[in-house]
């Protein structure tokens, strides 16, 4: 299967997703519980997130919590990469206020009305929703103050693409800040190979070393893994398709690679001085 067909599977299960009453998770998610918020709990929202959120905008498909790991000020213009159906959006709207703006990014139509539908049903009128991918991000040249993605640049082909995007529609001194899942070594081949790992996260992980080196590339200074955290593959043995991919594997290798997997969070700096004056927008 070649990069253009992966794409568009993965677009098609996501799409499944949005379309769904609830979480897709297991089968869809980078976790191995049923319940979205009891995933929102184990990769580090606190109750008060989980319930300020519009109904239906989590959908248990992150690995971690990137609005923890920066401050982010009132009146600034954030920009969440692979928003979903909102709920990492929804909470950075809550923080910049009604003088800042949070965009959404996400490459599913299916996800971006949903969202569109959540904010409606929020009242959030600082949010806006965009159809579009990471590679090439719909938004202007030094445009925002802080990048945010919560497991999901690990399903992009092109990560450096993805990272030199993030860095040329950020401000000087902008932020960025990832939650992902990486490999600290090379997976065993029927996982690596399997359609159904990719979409789950981890068939299209890259080397933490590399990941990290791509982010520096883009050009970002001050990159730093704030936390580092083993991850499942029982995200896979919850679906068929996944299972398939792992019933020829011994244990041993099954083990090899669950030792491979990791979720971090990363945050790192555009080099220069943001602006004095927050505008308001």
């Amino acid at each position: 299967m070649n990069d253009q067909d992966v794409k568009i599977t993965v677009k098609e299960r996501y799409g499944r997703v949005a379309r769904e009453a609830g979480s897709c998770c297991p089968s869809s998610s980078c976790c191995g519980s049923s319940e979205p918020e009891d995933i929102g709990r184990r990769i580090g929202y606190s109750e008060e997130d989980l319930a300020s959120v519009p109904r239906g905008s989590n959908l248990g498909l992150g690995c971690g919590n990137p609005i923890a790991l920066v401050s982010i000020r009132e009146g600034e213009t954030v920009l969440d990469l692979g928003s979903g159906a909102g709920f990492d959006s929804f909470l950075a709207a809550s923080k910049v206020g009604p003088r800042g703006k949070v965009i959404g990014i996400d490459m599913t139509e299916e996800m971006v009305e949903r969202a569109r539908a959540n904010a409606e049903a929020g009242g959030f009128k600082n949010v806006e929703f965009r159809l579009g991918e990471i590679e090439s991000i719909p938004a202007e040249d030094g445009s925002v103050d802080l990048v945010i993605s919560n497991c999901v640049i690990n399903l992009v082909l092109d990560k450096e693409a993805a990272f030199k995007e993030a860095y040329r529609v950020l401000r000087p001194g902008g932020r960025l800040a990832v939650s992902d899942i990486v490999l600290l070594a090379e997976l065993p081949d029927l996982v690596r190979d399997s359609v159904e790992a990719y979409v789950g996260c981890v068939a299209g992980a890259a080397r933490k070393d590399d990941y990290l080196a791509s982010i520096r590339s883009a050009g970002f200074e001050e990159v730093r893994v704030i936390d580092e955290a083993p991850f499942s593959l029982d995200c896979m043995t919850s679906d068929p398709a996944g299972r398939a991919a792992l019933e020829g594997l011994p244990d041993e290798k099954l083990m090899e690679g669950e030792r491979a997997i990791v979720s971090i969070k990363v945050s790192a700096f555009k080099p220069g001085s943001p602006p004095e004056r927050i505008e308001s927008c």
